[in-house]
């Protein structure tokens, strides 16, 4: 599955552009596309669970490469079949993980209700944290940043300091610098943090930072 072209990749996953659709309707379609398809994975996963109860089965490997392929239909199971050290940025699979991500960040409550997956975000996200994506990957990485500093604190939300910090540029900047000037009492805390944090590349993301740089800057 891993050297799938985008062809194949559209085939699986096309579907699932709908989850972040701004059409109430379009999404739910797509929300039922989801729930059949991790109903499938759980099938196969089932039937290859019963092989391993017996002592030799014949069809232990086609339980197997029949998961495998039913995953990829789905989301996230279908996102780890990367190569193991090979490049995101090559990997035809990367715009089904910024979707995933997207979908995370625009719509939480559907996310969370449908396809809760906190290590798979943490994992993803880690990922695409490198600086040498394509000027749309950039765009859409910097766009999940701005959308995340203006809401209140997700787990895993931490990681998006090492996406800024990997596609750092004179637009995310702005757009942060505004978010950090705005009403909204969320974004100035994070937008501000990670602005600060970007001008320090040596310090390091942790709770105990962020507690005292927020107790400083945020004291009066």
């Amino acid at each position: 599955m891993s050297i799938d072209g985008a062809d194949v990749w559209h085939e699986r996953l096309g579907w699932a552009y709908g989850l972040i659709a701004s059409d109430p309707a379009e999404r739910a379609a797509a929300l039922v596309r989801l729930a059949d398809a991790e109903r499938n994975t759980q099938d196969a996963w089932d039937r290859l669970a019963k092989t391993w109860r017996r002592r030799f089965s014949l069809g232990r490997m086609a339980a197997s490469r029949n998961y495998q392929k039913v995953r990829g239909y789905s989301l996230p199971d279908g996102l780890w079949d990367r190569p193991a050290g090979s490049d995101i940025v090559a990997w035809p699979g990367l715009p089904y993980v910024l979707l995933f991500l997207e979908w995370e960040a625009r719509y939480p409550q559907e996310w969370t209700r449908h396809a809760k997956a906190w290590g798979a975000k943490q994992s993803l996200i880690r990922d695409v944290a490198v600086a040498h994506h394509d000027e749309m990957a950039r765009t859409k990485l910097v766009d999940l940043i701005e959308i995340v500093v203006q809401r209140p604190y997700r787990c895993k939300d931490r990681e998006y300091v090492r996406v800024a910090r990997a596609v750092d540029c004179g637009d995310l900047r702005g757009r942060l610098e505004t978010a950090a000037r705005s009403d909204n009492p969320w974004a100035r805390r994070h937008a501000g943090y990670v602005l600060w944090l970007l001008d320090r590349p040596e310090v390091p993301n942790t709770r105990h930072v962020w507690r005292t740089w927020l107790a400083a800057a945020f004291s009066e």
